[in-house]
């Protein structure tokens, strides 16, 4: 019984099928992960690059008068509940008329939650029930002290299991 004439040879055209196979894997992989990136991020920071250039000596100098004031944010988040107070230098809590905060995750803009604080009682202490999931995220807080511009906070946080770390 004969199953051929032989052993079978390794052509030319089995290499051409082997390097399309390849080449086809890799473009297919390469295009997965283009499609994955562009949903999960926009990609824009700003957006419109030029205005915002035309803008940042203003907000250099805000955030020097800002600093120069000396005053001290104490940001927190437990159990579902955001918590925010603002001291001056000698630490003594400052009036503020309102406070917004906005949650961004670093490279998606799907999950961005903005929450207005209220005064927590008769403290100078603002907060609000606010459900933040797991993970990193940055926090915006801005603060009406009556003053021309809002104070600014902004800090990179980590809450997991509901707990900021």
């Amino acid at each position: 019984m004969s199953y051929g004439s032989g052993p079978k040879e390794f052509t030319g055209r089995h290499m051409l099928i082997v390097m399309v196979c390849f080449f086809a894997a890799i473009i297919v992989a390469n295009l997965t992960m283009a499609i994955a990136a562009n949903r999960t991020w926009t990609g824009f920071v700003v957006a419109n690059s030029y205005v915002a250039s035309q803008q940042f000596n203003d907000k250099a100098a805000e955030g020097r008068a800002q600093a120069a004031l000396g005053w001290t944010s104490r940001f927190s988040y437990n159990a579902g509940r955001i918590y925010y107070l603002l001291r001056n230098r000698e630490g003594f809590p400052i009036d503020m008329q309102s406070v917004t905060v906005t949650f961004r995750r670093p490279a998606t803009v799907t999950e961005d939650k903005t929450v207005v604080l209220t005064r927590d009682g008769a403290s100078h202490q603002f907060a609000a029930e606010a459900a933040i999931a797991d993970g990193v995220w940055i926090v915006e807080a801005h603060a009406d002290v009556g003053k021309p511009a809002a104070y600014r906070y902004v800090r990179r946080i980590m809450i997991r299991n509901g707990v900021l770390q």
